[in-house]
């Protein structure tokens, strides 16, 4: 994935870092930083920056919020799905109300498509 590092966006993925919505920080902080494998914050791919990135469980996860449901924004985030999925990567997208409302249900689901069990094997195979 390195090969896909467009260095351009690269301040830009550091701001978001710094600015991330309180959805993003909600979901850093009490999920995906606590996860016993690796899970990358503001991840540049190709002309991209995704909202979380996990390189052994071939996951992208997005959280959309309002402006994801206007046309012009549903047409760019359909192009970038298929653009991540011809890379072999899943995407998965949660609604900024699904991580108000039901917090448990999307870590719940986002642990169903990593399969934390399945990552620590091959990562200690890799070591």
């Amino acid at each position: 994935m390195n090969n896909l590092h467009n260095k351009k966006f690269t301040h830009n993925s550091q701001l978001l870092r710094k600015n991330m919505t309180k959805q993003e920080r909600h979901l850093w902080y009490d999920f995906l930083k606590l996860l016993p494998i690796t899970v990358h914050r503001q991840k540049v791919i190709g002309n991209y920056i995704v909202d979380f990135y996990c390189a052994s469980a071939k996951i992208v996860i997005e959280l959309d919020g309002s402006q994801h449901y206007e046309n012009e924004v549903i047409e760019k985030d359909i192009a970038r799905d298929e653009y991540l999925k011809n890379l072999g990567l899943t995407v998965l997208r949660y609604s900024n109300l699904d991580i108000n409302k039901n917090f448990k249900g999307v870590c719940e689901d986002i642990l169903k498509h990593i399969d934390i069990s399945k990552n620590q094997e091959s990562n200690k195979a890799s070591n």
